[in-house]
């Protein structure tokens, strides 16, 4: 009965040991989940371009979007919190390489120190996207869609925004929720707007320093409507904006929500992902499990992840944000 031979790279591999071109098994398949997961990012922001250029007259512009700072209430910041964000990432980027090189001198005090580091820049990137999110979702001024889906926005004479808030009528109006259960489910609200269509128009009329702008864009500046166009473009009008969601959103083109929500989103639970894993590999560190295997190969591992999840954001703050 013949015996089966197993040689000695094949026991090595499996085991941990170098394998081809001199990689341990451990780092061979996170090698190749990190390059299948660089595909699948490059799909979305290869899609994310394709319809930006499609729509490129109408695409909303971020830094009008995304204008928020955290106790800058009113404040214009335009990009200043996305930067700061994307800085906090690259620092944690940092700890992490400061982490494995303390593992290859078989440091553990420092590698603990540098992975709490990493895992503290992870928490503060998750609750900066959430708070932004936030933001987004709830909107700031408000807008009108029309009957072909365009959004229209509202400024004053000098082109700065005007919230709905700032010159909506309240009027005595018995407004319902459209819902499937009253037969409304192709026009479904989940919420209703803070004003009736009617409530914005009416209050347009009577305050003459208000007009309409619309998606359409030229010279990198959305064009301002004469108060004439706006009444006319207004006469079509069939929802109130406040926010975004998936459906429609009060900055443009759906789309830009649409992708917005995905992709950030996708990155956010690879960001979620690493943190948790860095958490582990943490405690693990604490307990000498790594001291033991006289190896930090882990944590080696677990930083080549992060650092795909710091790289791919960049891509994404430059296509999203910055271009």
């Amino acid at each position: 009965m013949g015996a089966t031979v197993t040689s000695h790279d094949e026991h090595a591999l499996l085991d941990g040991g170098p394998g081809p071109l001199g990689a341990t098994y451990g780092k061979m398949m996170m090698w190749f989940f990190i390059v299948s997961d660089a595909l699948t990012f490059s799909g979305f922001l290869a899609a994310y371009g394709f319809s930006r250029f499609k729509f490129i007259e109408n695409w909303p512009i971020a830094d009008e979007v995304f204008t928020h700072f955290p106790f800058l209430h009113g404040v214009p910041a335009p990009m200043y919190y996305v930067a700061l964000m994307t800085f906090i990432l690259i620092f944690s980027s940092v700890t992490m390489v400061l982490a494995v090189d303390a593992g290859h001198q078989m440091k553990k005090g420092k590698v603990a120190f540098y992975m709490f580091l990493t895992i503290i820049g992870g928490f503060i990137f998750l609750g900066s996207q959430a708070w932004e999110w936030k933001n987004f979702i709830k909107g700031e001024y408000g807008a009108i869609e029309t009957k072909g889906g365009s959004i229209l926005q509202f400024v004053d004479k000098d082109g700065k925004r005007v919230a709905l808030h700032e010159f909506a009528k309240v009027m005595p109006e018995d407004r319902v929720q459209l819902t499937r259960d009253k037969g409304f489910w192709f026009t479904g609200e989940s919420a209703l707007p803070s004003y009736s269509v009617n409530e914005v128009v009416e209050g347009f009329k009577a305050h003459p320093n208000v007009l309409v702008r619309s998606e359409q864009i030229v010279d990198k500046e959305k064009v301002v409507l004469s108060r004439e166009e706006s009444l006319e473009r207004l006469a079509s009008a069939v929802y109130v904006v406040e926010g975004a969601n998936l459906i429609r959103n009060e900055y443009g083109h759906k789309l830009f929500a649409d992708f917005f929500f995905f992709i950030t989103g996708f990155h956010g639970f690879h960001v979620f992902t690493g943190v948790i894993l860095n958490i582990i590999i943490f405690f693990n560190v604490i307990l000498g499990t790594y001291e033991k295997r006289k190896s930090y190969e882990m944590v080696e591992k677990v930083g080549l992840y992060w650092h795909f999840v710091d790289l791919v954001w960049v891509f994404v703050f430059t296509f999203f944000y910055l271009v």
